[in-house]
């Protein structure tokens, strides 16, 4: 890879794209974010070059390419509210799918051939066994995880058809802040339950709502996998030099292996800030499995990709990022 290359990241002003970011910046890599700021923060895009821009405006995507040699993308963009995804499906089937086939379009224009796409486990959909595996089926149910299903689906039509290079990384749950409290987790509106836990303890929120509390789980709520975002950024870099190195393209799950309760990460939570979490038991969301747990076997096999943070460490730094921020 040669000093003009730059990775072009897509929603890089994000959650995981800025730590994503960050890591590539630190490891030599050049970058340039684009980013409508819908959902994004422009003061996250501390390294590379910065874009204010859209998917949707085709022209403006060729001038990014124009100005820049693209050696490759990231591609982060898109709107990630599932429920939101229920109560109006065409805005993640224009923002999310129509507008990925954009990228696609002007990459190919300019030969552009390898992409680092941010999946979900939400293509999977119920979980049928645990752990969940690449080859589990993938029966999404809502629109975010249909739309990311469908974008994957076109990313092997792209590869067979015109020479595409790709890795679908598909995540569990992301988690965690950067440890030296540059970028964090910052979402308006905020649905993730470390961050929403914290500002209770911080005290900007009075309670904690648990959605359901009768699952059939060791304590009655949901099990989920924790992610710390560091190591998803990793994994990302990770994929991309596979992909430079000539690897194949692929999918890959990434999460922890472990699985946690609601109440075990309060619990977690309560015991890192020294605070009271008040929690409230509400129904059930639709959707919401029992149960959600990776194998993420395959990528610390051919990605060579491992797992740098516990739980306890991911709230501590997730703690370290809402007391300086909240």
């Amino acid at each position: 890879m040669s000093d003009a290359d730059t990775i072009l990241i897509t929603g890089g002003a994000g959650y995981i794209g800025s730590h994503t970011n960050k890591q590539l910046c630190k490891k030599g890599y050049k970058t340039v974010t684009i980013d409508n700021l819908v959902y994004g923060h422009r003061s996250f895009v501390k390294w590379g070059d910065f874009v204010l821009g859209d998917l949707a405006d085709l022209q403006q995507l060729r001038l990014i390419f124009q100005k820049y040699s693209i050696s490759s993308v990231i591609h982060f963009a898109g709107y990630a509210y599932v429920g939101e995804s229920y109560e109006n499906p065409e805005k993640y089937y224009i923002n999310n799918f129509a507008n990925t086939l954009n990228l696609l379009r002007v990459m190919r224009e300019f030969g552009v051939q390898k992409i680092i796409f941010s999946s979900t486990c939400a293509t999977y959909g119920e979980p049928i066994q645990l752990p969940l595996m690449e080859s589990h089926p993938q029966n999404p149910i809502n629109p975010y995880g249909t739309c990311k299903l469908f974008i994957e689906k076109a990313l092997s039509d792209y590869s067979r058809a015109y020479g595409l290079q790709y890795v679908n990384l598909r995540y569990f749950n992301a988690a965690g802040a950067d440890p030296e409290c540059e970028i964090g987790e910052k979402h308006n509106p905020e649905t993730h339950l470390i961050p929403i836990a914290l500002d209770v303890a911080l005290g900007h929120r009075p309670h904690l709502n648990i959605f359901g509390m009768d699952y059939s789980t060791k304590d009655g709520t949901c099990i989920r996998d924790y992610i710390h975002v560091n190591d998803l950024a990793n994994a990302h870099i990770l994929a991309l030099e596979y992909l430079f190195q000539g690897g194949m393209s692929d999918s890959f799950n990434l999460g922890s292996e472990s699985g946690y309760s609601v109440q075990e990460v309060v619990d977690t939570i309560k015991k890192i800030t020294q605070k009271d979490i008040k929690s409230v038991s509400v129904g059930r969301r639709k959707g919401d499995p029992a149960s959600l747990v990776s194998s993420s076997s395959k990528a610390k096999q051919i990605l060579k990709w491992e797992i740098q943070y516990k739980l306890e460490e991911i709230i501590r730094t997730a703690w370290e990022w809402h007391k300086k921020n909240g």
